[in-house]
């Protein structure tokens, strides 16, 4: 662990200093925390893009997990770490790039580039943006946060607790337009990308994925798959460094267990599968009957609504009180919080015995998501009209 935390800080440090900012004619400047927070906001980049054909689209990460896997995508013309969060930093990154708006997603709030937006009259808008009463803004020292956010040109909140606290707060340029992440997750199921080494893998059995698992969700998973020999199990971990993959197949039944990177050497008797890559899990989960999303004996659960826009019961860790839809899925009995493996083993026994209950718990999950998608659409509704 220790490994991993200095190898992204080195990432972190020597991408801020070595980088050269392009000075550009005008840009639309969209700011990401993190991986995640590029897929939440990519509906609306890609709409942006289409629209605004005249301005060069600039990103930036705050994290190395962003930045080095989508420093190459095509949707921008420019991608780098954002700089140190001074004064300095802000001034001259903002007139080098000469954004005619920024667009920053869901948690990122950084004041002197807030404030240099707003001193060059940029208009900036967060998008698919949640707020908690636990938040340093809502609490009485937090005066300077709350002065951040009165640099905001206009929020696009998740839901209507959010735009309440707002208010509380004298914030009123709100608009409640949902989570931009449903979009994205709803066109991604739509057009999956196909996956014939997985096809043949599940070949035509049922298939439990678990993806983006820690070593807390693993052993809870390969407890699971003693009980079940008819079915077919994924594990799709979320680190892969070689050490995570080698404990990872030591876990599992050896003589019926693989990586993907040798699928070449499938056989009939191949009933366990562990993806050693990055970038597969979105696609994965359309060949799924029963999704587990790791993360939930951590800091919190990884993305539930990936599996959930196809069309299936999800399970995950208790730690998920911070996630919207989680709990939301629980509330509507389509996904199910675990604590332990006997937890675990009861919560997928009888979703994997019991089709008549698989089935209806999935066509819940499908309905959630699809009822909940159209934010890019309210919230381009706005720009369009300003600019």
């Amino acid at each position: 662990m220790v490994s991993i935390f200095n190898n992204k800080a080195n990432l972190w440090i020597k991408g801020r200093r070595e980088q050269r900012v392009q000075s550009l004619e005008s840009s639309i400047w969209f700011h990401f925390a993190s991986l995640g927070e590029f897929e939440q906001g990519r509906p609306v980049l890609e709409k942006i893009r289409l629209l605004y054909p005249q301005h060069k689209i600039v990103i930036t990460f705050f994290s190395p997990s962003g930045y080095e896997i989508r420093k190459n995508t095509p949707l921008a013309d420019a991608v780098y770490y954002l700089p140190l969060d001074t004064a300095k930093n802000a001034q001259e990154f903002i007139s080098a790039i000469k954004p005619v708006m920024a667009i920053f997603t869901k948690y990122e709030y950084w004041y002197h580039f807030f404030n240099e937006l707003h001193k060059q009259h940029v208009p900036l808008y967060i998008i698919s943006s949640i707020f908690r009463p636990g938040q340093v803004f809502f609490k009485w020292y937090g005066g300077l946060h709350r002065k951040m956010l009165k640099l905001v040109t206009w929020f696009f909140v998740q839901d209507i607790a959010s735009k309440h606290l707002l208010h509380d707060v004298g914030i009123t340029n709100v608009t409640i337009s949902g989570d931009t992440r449903f979009d994205r997750v709803w066109a991604n199921a739509q057009q999956p990308k196909e996956l014939p080494e997985i096809a043949a893998f599940k070949n035509g059995q049922k298939l439990f994925i678990a993806g983006s698992t820690w070593p807390a969700d693993e052993k809870l998973i390969a407890g699971l798959i003693t009980q079940h020999p008819d079915w077919k199990f994924i594990i799709a971990p979320h680190e892969i460094g070689e050490g995570k993959i080698n404990n990872l197949v030591n876990l599992l039944p050896k003589d019926t267990t693989i990586t993907f990177s040798e699928i070449s050497h499938l056989t009939s008797h191949i009933s366990h599968l562990i993806i050693d890559n990055i970038g597969m899990l979105s696609s994965l989960y359309q060949y799924a009957d029963i999704a587990y999303i790791g993360g939930g004996f951590g800091a919190g659960i990884h993305n539930t609504l990936e599996a959930a826009a196809f069309g299936m019961p999800v399970i995950f860790g208790p730690k998920y009180d911070k996630f919207k839809e989680a709990k939301d899925l629980v509330e509507l009995k389509a996904g199910f919080s675990i604590s332990d493996v006997e937890g675990l083993q009861i919560v997928a026994g009888r979703l994997m015995k019991d089709e008549i209950f698989r089935r209806a718990t999935a066509a819940t999950t499908k309905d959630y998501v699809q009822q909940h998608i159209g934010a890019t659409d309210a919230i381009m509704d706005y720009i369009r009209e300003k600019h």
